[in-house]
């Protein structure tokens, strides 16, 4: 069998292959309200109907506040729970697994009234100046994204992913170019990395599933973190409690970096050796033989698929042909599953 096809472990659940869709926001809770859509159903039943093994539903926010858009989804709130439990309940239906993104956009948020980061740093000038969180509402956040956890438990979610990449909050805590704290959360790596052990704590005192962590590998600027800051991290994240690192990069600072296939394996294999946990590749994979390269050689254990999972929601399917593997139909596709 193709290592791509094998189960995988994380904790007590089982993922029945390694294809993971990545967490992407489709910014379309039309109302504003954070609630998930009949859009929100659709889109992430079909990806469980096409075979991936785990689907991660996109960031979804743990403060009103800390959305990146109006139109996010939100789990602040308890209303917000009965529409992702439609969505776990039609995900599982179909065999798969299924986590949720928990988020903060901290100052890349584009909302009317107050944003908060680490430090009054504006992302860009097209962007609002935020205001410093104090330490006060340190702990607040720390108390929601716990809360969020709670919620997620009810909702019926097999796995949480923390965001920690791509500029929002937890990020610009780890990145010395967006935390210029001179308290306990600011300075030394320990004490940029403190809010997020606190987060990890906090939702491990609620959820007992696994815990991912999203990160960001280089933020592609002079100052910032590189791969080889994240063994350190990942290595505290997996004394507190966490699974694996999804491995993505960027997004800290308006910079587009260069991609090509797989242009961010490198950075999952570096933290998988450097800190000995388990990770998922993602960036620009979009075939079987191109997956199962990555898992043969031991460079990740999950693969973390996005455009390609937009652009086609058989992805699973279509990489099991191509390795020559068999995966099972669901009942209504069966007359036309090769």
């Amino acid at each position: 069998m193709s290592k791509l096809f094998s189960s995988y472990q994380l904790q007590d659940v089982t993922l029945k292959n390694r294809i993971v869709m990545s967490p992407m926001c489709m910014y379309s809770a039309e109302k504003e309200d954070g609630i998930a859509t009949d859009f929100h159903l659709a889109h992430y039943v079909s990806r469980a109907a096409g075979g991936t093994g785990l689907v991660l539903l996109e960031a979804t926010a743990v403060q009103e506040n800390g959305r990146i858009s109006t139109k996010d989804l939100g789990i602040w709130r308890d209303e917000q729970v009965p529409a992702l439990k439609r969505i776990t309940d039609g995900v599982h239906a179909h065999g798969a697994k299924v986590g949720i993104q928990l988020a903060h956009a901290g100052r890349k948020a584009e909302l009317a009234g107050k944003i908060v980061a680490p430090s009054s740093l504006a992302y860009s000038e097209d962007y609002s100046t935020p205001e410093a969180l104090t330490t006060e509402e340190i702990k607040e956040v720390v108390a929601d994204f716990r809360r969020a956890a709670y919620r997620a438990a009810e909702a019926g979610f097999d796995v949480i992913e923390l965001h920690a990449a791509h500029g929002y909050l937890l990020h610009e805590f780890l990145s010395p170019i967006t935390n210029r704290r001179e308290d306990a959360y600011g300075g030394p790596a320990g004490n940029r990395y403190r809010i997020v052990s606190e987060i990890i704590k906090a939702v491990r005192e609620v959820w007992d599933g696994p815990v991912i962590v999203r990160v960001s590998a280089t933020d592609y600027a002079h100052g910032g973190l590189q791969a080889v800051d994240y063994v350190p991290f990942a290595k505290w994240m997996k004394a507190d409690g966490v699974d694996l690192i999804d491995v993505s990069s960027g997004g800290l600072v308006p910079v587009v970096p260069t991609s090509y296939p797989g242009y961010q394996v490198p950075f999952a294999e570096q933290i998988r050796t450097g800190a000995g946990i388990a990770t998922g590749a993602v960036g620009m994979i979009t075939s079987g033989a191109q997956a199962e390269e990555i898992l043969g050689n031991g460079r990740a254990d999950l693969i973390i698929v996005g455009r390609e999972l937009l652009r086609n929601p058989y992805f699973a399917k279509d990489a099991a042909l191509e390795l020559g593997e068999k995966i099972e139909a669901p009942e209504q596709y069966r007359r036309a599953w090769r």
